[in-house]
């Protein structure tokens, strides 16, 4: 039977556009959080961003038809009763995954997928010892999940392969792009490379090579206009007329010698209290969530331009 049922545990930025993940995809949602105050206005929320959606024409029906398949639910059990699979969103602590894993095995249906949106815990660290940790995985998002579209599957060594396997049908209906992660690494995939490429523009800003803002702008209108829309490898496989051995072949030396040159970034609070003076002189720190709303904004324009350019494809 295709799963049907989804629910939400915790109703923070992460689990609130999880819900607009499945709901607008045709799954029914249920959202609980142990903070009533939290769950109350997750509701409002969600039609708030819905209502940012419909007007970039990226939601195929009503936004009351979409808040219509949403309940929230102020006990645990009524809400992961009926799941096919439960989204996981709590805290990043270890003890507390793990206490909520526990139940989630007790409360669920014997075949409910368990999914953590967890961006560095292995599933190993919270689903040892549990019952049913066969179907036990990270699912981690990228913020939001509700325009950027990559989710990361990794299972712990225990989790079966069909789990992985129907966790990604169900993130591809959810209209997500799922990857997997063959075994367990920490950071997963996307903070390890996000972690490189930060490492290097902090060391950069430390050793005084450009300020904040060029090396910005290096990324924002340099390598991300190609990623945007390409990866690193198809980036340097259209950079050589032959092709990848061809690029490795005129460059993997410059990238040899950059590599024992550089100096990893140890995360020094004077060079970090130095960044953040810089960055409140261009964004006042109360302005911070008004700028993520244009962040948003930002974002719903390019998923609606690469799904007109998709559709002029197809």
């Amino acid at each position: 039977m295709q799963a049907k049922n989804i629910a939400v545990i915790g109703s923070g930025r992460i689990g609130r556009a999880w819900a607009i993940v499945f709901a607008k995809s045709g799954f029914d949602v249920k959202i609980h959080d142990a903070s009533k105050e939290m769950l109350s206005g997750a509701i409002p929320s969600i039609r708030e961003s819905l209502d940012d959606l419909a007007s970039f024409d990226l939601i195929d029906e009503p936004v009351d038809a979409i808040v219509a398949r949403i309940t929230t639910c102020e006990s645990l059990a009524d809400a992961v009763a009926d799941a096919d699979l439960v989204q996981e969103n709590i805290a990043e602590v270890v003890e507390a995954k793990r206490a909520l894993f526990v139940e989630l095995d007790r409360l669920t249906k014997p075949d409910a997928l368990l999914a953590s949106s967890t961006s560095g815990l292995p599933a190993s660290t919270f689903t040892e010892g549990i019952e049913g940790r066969a179907r036990c995985l990270v699912a981690h998002p990228v913020n939001p999940p509700s325009l950027v579209p990559l989710v990361e599957l990794c299972g712990a060594p225990w989790t079966s392969h069909d789990t992985v396997e129907r966790a990604r049908a169900i993130y591809e209906r959810a209209g997500q792009k799922p990857v997997t992660v063959n075994r367990e690494i920490s950071g997963f995939l996307l903070n390890r490379l996000q972690g490189a490429l930060l490492d290097e523009a902090l060391s950069l800003y430390e050793q005084g090579y450009a300020s904040a803002a060029d090396l910005d702008t290096v990324i924002r209108d340099g390598l991300a206009m190609r990623w945007s829309f390409m990866g690193p490898f198809e980036t340097i496989d259209l950079n050589a007329p032959d092709g990848v051995a061809d690029y490795a072949a005129r460059y993997g030396g410059t990238y040899r010698t950059i590599a024992s040159g550089r100096k990893p970034f140890d995360w020094p609070a004077d060079t970090l209290e130095k960044l953040d003076t810089e960055r409140r002189a261009v964004l006042p720190r109360e302005r911070i969530e008004e700028r993520s709303r244009w962040r948003d904004r930002r974002l719903m324009a390019l998923l609606a331009h690469r799904r007109d350019i998709e559709d002029g494809e197809a």
